[in-house]
C-alpha cells in the first residue's frame, strides 16, 4: 500500500490538473472576494470551510495546504495592503497554479501581499525548495549521501526555516489537517503553535468524525486522500489544540448535517479557533474578575474554576487574557483603585484563597461616602 503522503500528493496533483468534486464539500464564500480570482483557481481548490471570514486587516496569515491559493487570495483582500499572506503546500502542480495566478490577482486588487512556499505542514521549518537545490548539487546515491541529506535538512530548519517561530498572527487551513499521517498529527499541531506569535490564533476548518475511525478504513488510501479516514474524532480534534498549549479553544462553526457517512460514521466540517498566549509568569496586581454566566460554573484552560457572580482573584496574565477574545464578553474585569505597576508586582501566590475580597481592590483603608450616581437610564435608579 502506498504511503499516506504519496497517496495525497498523487491525488491532489491530479486534482490540480482537472477538478475533482469528491475532494470537497460545498462552501459559501463571499462573492465579492471571488470576483477577482480566476476560475482556474476556484475550480481546482478544495476545502470544507472558510477560515478567511475570521481574519482582520493588517494581519500576517499562514495558510496550511494552500493548494491553488483560493483562501490565500481571499485572505489577501481581507488583510489588505498592510497585511501579508503566506501559503504552504507540498504539491508542485498546486503551487504552479497558485504562483501563476498571484500576479494576475495582485494587478486586479492593486497590491501584492501573497507568496507561496513549498513545504509539509507538519514540518514548517523545512524549506523543500532549498533542500531540492542542495540535493541537485549533491544527489543521494548511497547511505552516506542519504545521511548527509538528513543532516542538511536539519541544518536548513535552523539556518533557513520555511516559517520562523513566533512570526505569524493567524494560522488558517481548509480541510488539510486530516490528510496528515496519524503518526505526524501531534507534530503538526506543535508546528502550528510554534509559528504563531504570542497572542496569535489558529482558525482551522477541517473534517471530523463522530466516532473513532476503524483501522481498516485508515488503511484505505482512497478514503484517506478523500478527507475521510484521516479525520480525528470531534472531541479529539479539540483536545489536540489543548495538548500543545492553546487556550480559549472553541468551535465557531459546526455543520449540522454530515458531509458524508461511511459505515455509519458521520464525517462533518467544523471550524475551530484557538489562541496562543497563556504561557508566562503570573504577577499579583490585586485584580479581580466576575464570571457573568450563563453557566453556574466554568473551568478555564489554566484550571481556574469560577462560579457565576463571585469575585475571583487572578494574576495579571489571566486578567489580560480575560480582557480579550474569546473570554471578554463573559467576565467583568475589576481593576484595583490603586494601580500596582507591573515592574513592582510580586509573583502571584496561588496558595492564597481564590476569592478576592472587595477591600483588596478598593484598598483596606477605603472609607468613601458618595452621592448617588446616575446609574440608570434617565438618571433614576429607583
Amino acid at each position: 500500500m502506498p504511503s499516506v503522503e504519496k497517496s495525497v500528493k498523487e491525488r491532489y496533483a491530479a486534482a490540480a490538473l482537472q477538478s475533482e468534486a469528491a475532494l470537497c464539500c460545498p462552501v459559501e464564500y463571499n462573492r465579492e472576494y471571488l470576483k477577482v480570482i480566476p476560475d482556474e483557481v476556484i475550480e481546482k481548490d478544495y476545502g470544507c470551510g472558510d477560515p478567511s471570514q475570521f481574519l482582520r486587516e493588517g494581519e500576517t496569515v499562514l495558510d496550511l495546504g494552500s493548494g491553488t491559493g483560493k483562501i490565500c487570495f481571499i485572505a489577501s483582500q481581507v488583510v489588505g495592503p498592510t497585511g501579508r499572506v503566506i501559503g504552504v503546500d507540498m504539491t508542485d502542480d498546486m503551487l504552479e497554479v497558485a504562483r501563476r495566478n498571484a500576479p494576475i490577482i495582485a494587478d486586479r486588487i492593486g497590491f501584492a501581499n501573497v507568496e507561496f512556499r513549498k513545504g509539509r505542514i507538519q514540518d514548517l521549518a523545512l524549506n523543500l525548495e532549498k533542500l531540492d537545490e542542495q540535493l541537485r548539487r549533491n544527489p543521494i546515491v548511497d547511505t552516506n549521501s542519504f545521511l548527509a541529506a538528513e543532516d542538511l535538512a536539519a541544518d536548513l530548519r535552523v539556518s533557513h526555516p520555511l516559517v520562523a517561530a513566533d512570526s505569524v498572527d493567524v494560522v488558517v487551513s481548509n480541510c488539510v489537517l486530516n490528510l496528515v499521517d496519524a503518526k505526524e498529527k501531534g507534530r503538526l499541531f506543535e508546528e502550528i503553535f510554534r509559528v504563531l506569535k504570542k497572542g496569535g490564533r489558529a482558525v482551522i476548518s477541517d473534517i471530523v468524525s463522530d466516532e473513532e475511525v476503524p483501522e481498516e478504513m485508515q488503511d484505505d488510501p482512497i478514503l484517506w486522500s478523500g478527507c475521510i479516514s484521516g479525520a480525528l474524532r470531534e472531541d479529539a480534534f479539540m483536545e489536540a489544540f489543548e495538548a500543545v498549549g492553546f487556550y480559549g479553544i472553541r468551535m465557531v462553526k459546526r455543520d449540522e448535517q454530515p458531509w458524508q457517512t461511511v459505515k455509519g460514521i458521520e464525517f462533518r466540517s467544523v471550524t475551530v479557533e484557538a489562541f496562543k498566549g497563556k504561557q508566562g509568569d503570573c504577577f499579583e496586581r490585586n485584580q479581580a474578575v466576575v464570571y457573568k454566566g450563563p453557566f453556574k460554573k466554568v473551568l478555564d484552560d489554566d484550571g481556574h474554576a469560577m462560579e457565576r457572580g463571585k469575585r475571583y482573584a487572578v494574576c495579571d496574565k489571566t486578567f489580560n487574557l480575560y480582557s480579550n477574545a474569546p473570554y471578554a464578553e463573559h467576565f467583568e474585569l475589576i481593576e484595583p483603585r490603586t494601580e500596582i505597576q507591573i515592574e513592582k508586582a510580586k509573583p502571584y501566590d496561588y496558595a492564597k484563597g481564590h476569592l478576592r475580597h472587595p477591600r483588596e481592590t478598593k484598598g483596606m483603608d477605603y472609607d468613601a461616602t458618595t452621592e448617588a450616581s446616575q446609574c440608570c437610564e434617565g438618571g433614576n435608579c429607583c
